[in-house]
């Protein structure tokens, strides 16, 4: 084990099996249908958040952030295995309160190392960086040198997502309803981007077909070092990615790549029928 620990949240949309296989400790948010409430990724898996999020006259899930207990628990946890130190990446605090809780958490442990980091970004956008920061701890970096990197490499992500609709956005508090009404009014399948903790609408397109020729152009303007493909319940997922691939500047290794469903944390922010990606371009590069 690596004496530095890696510890994200359920907004990393990282899959459980991924993350345990790299070692990094994922602390789950909380998902509420009416007043069923869950741990995401704990005793509520992506599959059964989906069925039960498309399902006839289910309840608008709610999200909130994880508790200071919950990270005081995997840091104790973490020590207990043996780190000396833990680089924790979270969703963006423009989001959620997250991050806030484990600030308060990191408090708690005076007298040992935990380097806090906002990844200013959500979904894969934060997996992919807890997954450098694993990188690094595995190459000898120290604590301080990856939460640094880390940081600085909030700069190369990118976040695009190509929505059905901007309503559950809307729902979710993460943008206006003015915002929602215009992409309602004009029949259009908005594209976000997720960028410096903010989510904006980048694009509005007419149709599916457009909306993923759209979604290639934006995230092909660099080269990319680790691309995750995102979706949230779309058939055609494969059909984007083999769309997408071949136009990244230069290439990319296929082992690079991963498709990703969404999880019970950030879905309900975004609702049924999406597909987008995150992709962490190669340092030092610019768009074309």
């Amino acid at each position: 084990m690596s004496r530095v620990a890696v510890v994200t949240d359920s907004a990393s949309d990282m899959d459980p099996a991924r993350a345990a296989s790299l070692g990094i400790a994922i602390v789950p948010l909380i998902v509420s249908f009416g007043k069923d409430t869950y741990s995401a990724g704990v005793d509520l898996t992506t599959d059964a958040f989906w069925r039960r999020m498309t399902a006839p006259d289910s309840p608008f899930p709610t999200t909130a952030a994880c508790s200071p207990g919950d990270f005081q628990v995997a840091y104790q946890h973490a020590f207990d295995g043996g780190a000396e130190a833990i680089v924790s990446i979270h969703v963006a605090g423009t989001l959620s309160g997250t991050i806030k809780a484990a600030e308060v958490a990191a408090g708690m442990f005076k007298d040992r190392e935990i380097h806090i980091v906002d990844s200013m970004s959500a979904s894969m956008g934060e997996g992919v960086l807890s997954e450098l920061a694993v990188q690094m701890a595995s190459a000898g970096s120290t604590p301080a040198e990856i939460a640094q990197v880390v940081t600085n490499r909030r700069e190369d992500i990118g976040v695009y997502l190509a929505l059905e609709t901007l309503e559950y956005l809307k729902r979710g508090g993460r943008i206006s309803g003015a915002q929602a009404a215009i992409g309602t009014l004009l029949s259009v399948k908005p594209i976000i981007e997720i960028k410096d903790g903010r989510v904006e609408t980048a694009e509005r397109v007419r149709t599916r077909g457009k909306a993923r020729e759209k979604l290639v152009e934006l995230l092909t303007v660099r080269p990319i070092e680790r691309l995750s493909i995102l979706h949230t319940t779309r058939a055609d997922v494969e059909e984007f990615a083999e769309q997408l691939i071949p136009k990244i500047p230069g290439g990319i290794d296929r082992s690079k790549v991963t498709i990703d469903l969404v999880g019970p944390s950030v879905g309900p922010h975004l609702g049924p029928g999406c597909v987008g990606a995150v992709a962490l371009y190669a340092e030092g590069t610019s768009p074309t």
